[in-house]
């Protein structure tokens, strides 16, 4: 175990990015579709949307929260708090914004009404652990309408007990139950919009090669499911430590393995109208991408197609924020505007981007 901490500590040291030349052109798209910088917003990552069009975006590394505003065809951008702990996670519910930091879960009320003067904030009555490798947090609001927050193991590989999972509560915080566990590190969930079923990203442990074990998209068909780690991972690969004794049969396999280190995070069903009809309540992944692989993969959105609720396939949607082992960006969230356009947020290059279907190519 110590060995394998000390490689994983020291393959995260030596972990650097190169840095490619950036331009939209590299972007690769199905027929028909377009991209362009939506709005410039330093270290963008989480995207959350308000009734009156207000795009809220999370600053992990930047203490801060943004808000996007259309204005005449144009965005027009506002940092809205500042000084926050590693603030990931954000929400709109009932009109009130609410941002996550490692240990709190703070509510600001009618937020699109206050963006020039953003009121007190109410911190929520939720234990929530203090560590911070994996803890910053993802949150949203259900078809339920209860907040739903993932919390990541302190580790890369470890049995703890509290960490690895889905909670929800109400929305002041109140009635907190477990609604998945065996969950490494969601950084992206999702609901479906026939059945409210919860989809989720999770990201898979390190240290046990390029190939193992495939990051993945999981279904929760129901509360209380265990979802492997750290016992099985990928549904079908026990752990080399954890797994002795055990059977992954015994736990929920996800419902589609993705590429190994891509690092999944925001995940959104597609519900507008302004793509094809073959995209509606189809999947869409943002993959971060990887840092501990002899040869980097995702970096990149990717579209999970599914029949009857089952997934059938899984392929490149946007690409080329990668090449020859450079990269341009790194996808973070993903959101669908009322238009029907699809919002990615890149943390690397501190952007936007905006994804629209007009039916002539490229």
């Amino acid at each position: 175990m110590k060995t394998s901490l000390i490689r994983y500590v020291m393959a995260a040291s030596a972990f650097l990015l190169t840095t490619a030349a950036w331009s939209l052109d590299d972007i690769q798209l199905p027929p028909g579709f377009s991209i362009d910088v939506y709005a410039e917003v330093p270290g963008a990552r989480s995207l959350a949307l308000g009734e009156k069009g207000t795009v809220f975006v999370s600053n992990r590394k930047g203490s801060a929260v943004y808000a996007v505003v259309p204005d005449g065809g144009r965005t027009r951008t506002i940092k809205l708090l500042d000084g926050l702990d590693t603030p990931n996670g954000i929400a709109v519910h009932d009109g009130d914004l609410y941002v996550a930091e490692i240990d709190r879960v703070t509510r600001y009320d009618d937020i699109e009404a206050n963006l020039s003067k953003v009121p007190d904030g109410i911190r929520l009555d939720i234990d929530l652990p203090s560590e911070r490798h994996h803890g910053w947090r993802y949150i949203g609001f259900g078809p339920d309408d209860k907040l739903y927050v993932s919390i990541g193991v302190p580790c890369n590989i470890c049995d703890e007990v509290g960490y690895g999972q889905i909670i929800r509560m109400q929305a002041d915080g109140g009635e907190r139950e477990t609604v998945a566990n065996g969950v490494r590190n969601s950084v992206g969930f999702t609901w479906h919009p026939d059945n409210g079923e919860l989809w989720f990203t999770d990201n898979g442990r390190d240290m046990l090669g390029d190939d193992l074990p495939a990051d993945e998209l999981n279904h929760a068909s129901s509360d209380g499911q265990h979802f492997g780690y750290p016992y099985c991972h990928q549904g079908d690969t026990l752990d080399p430590e954890f797994g002795v004794g055990k059977d992954c049969a015994d736990y929920r396999a996800p419902a589609q393995k993705l590429g190994a280190h891509v690092a999944p995070l925001g995940v959104r069903f597609y519900t507008g109208t302004q793509f094809p009809a073959e995209y509606r309540n189809q999947i869409f992944i943002a993959e971060h991408g990887s840092w501990n692989r002899s040869k980097r993969v995702g970096y990149r959105v990717s579209l999970v197609r599914l029949e009857d609720g089952v997934p059938v396939s899984y392929e490149p949607f946007a690409s080329g924020w990668l090449k020859r082992e450079a990269v341009s960006g790194r996808p973070v969230d993903l959101l669908v505007l009322t238009d029907g356009s699809l919002l990615v947020s890149d943390d690397h290059a501190d952007r936007i981007y905006r994804i629209r279907y007009s039916g002539s190519e490229n």
